[in-house]
């Protein structure tokens, strides 16, 4: 696994969602590093993690869990605050469910726990023998492009192009297409997770952004009453708050991670 490190204090871990890499908290990466030792990798399959073969990595919510134990056991870090945007949101719950011992607190932006809408390419890309074909050859840049715009970000001019052209040049190779395949379908079913929530102790921080097109902030609410130790923050931005409005969220991060906890 590939990962950004920068920083010293209290170790803070950021996990990306999916089709992103960790240069989700690129913005935010700097001004959390100030306070805390912040370790962002790309998870297996994506940004420049090594892909492997669905036959050999088991993609989906608990795999990419035990991969971020794994990396943290390299580390020597010991307990570790677990900050996880969307999917990464998801796997950073099911992380804190399987491992209390390890996570000191969490924070959870935007995860898909209940589920999202599902947009017109992924509902595509699950149909029976040709969906594969599609999302592995002819999921193009103009289509990645739309994705994030059209379901991630509030406004058009939030849309970090750059950005957006790396995690492309990322993706757009077979072994990481059939990665995001693999964990697309994995993570379609959230039963797990949603029977995961119980059983998370850790002092738990809920971020969403209020004009969320992909998650209703409904869902963000549900959750933070359905854990045991939660505050609930709405942010005033689309899917990704670390991106859209990165002062305000690494502000409220670093009091949380920092201060009292509920």
């Amino acid at each position: 696994m590939r990962f950004h490190e920068a920083g010293s204090g209290p170790p803070l871990l950021l996990v990306h969602g999916f089709l992103w890499s960790g240069a989700v908290w690129e913005d935010v990466f700097p001004l959390l590093a100030r306070s805390f030792r912040v370790i962002a990798p790309d998870l297996p399959g994506f940004g420049e993690s090594e892909k492997p073969s669905p036959a050999r990595y088991p993609y989906g919510f608990e795999g990419f869990a035990e991969s971020l134990v794994d990396l943290v056991a390299a580390l020597g870090v010991g307990r570790i605050s677990v900050c996880g945007h969307s999917m990464g949101g998801a796997v950073a719950l099911m992380l804190a469910a399987n491992h209390p011992d390890l996570v000191e607190k969490l924070i959870l932006v935007d995860p898909t726990v209940y589920g999202s809408r599902r947009n017109a390419a992924a509902s595509i890309a699950t149909l029976p023998i040709l969906g594969p074909i599609l999302f592995k050859q002819m999921y193009g840049r103009a289509t990645f492009r739309r994705f994030f715009r059209e379901n991630v970000y509030a406004r058009e001019e939030a849309a970090p192009a750059m950005r957006l052209e790396r995690m492309f040049e990322t993706f757009n190779a077979p072994a990481a297409r059939e990665a995001a395949y693999a964990t697309m379908l994995a993570t379609l079913d959230t039963r797990p997770l949603v029977a995961s929530v119980p059983r998370v102790n850790a002092p738990t921080l809920v971020a969403w952004g209020r004009s969320d097109r992909s998650v209703p902030v409904e869902h963000g609410r549900r959750l933070a009453r359905e854990l045991r130790r939660a505050r609930f923050e709405v942010f005033d931005c689309g899917h990704s708050p670390a991106e859209e409005v990165p002062s305000a969220f690494a502000e409220v991060a670093e009091a949380f991670l920092r201060g009292k906890t509920p």
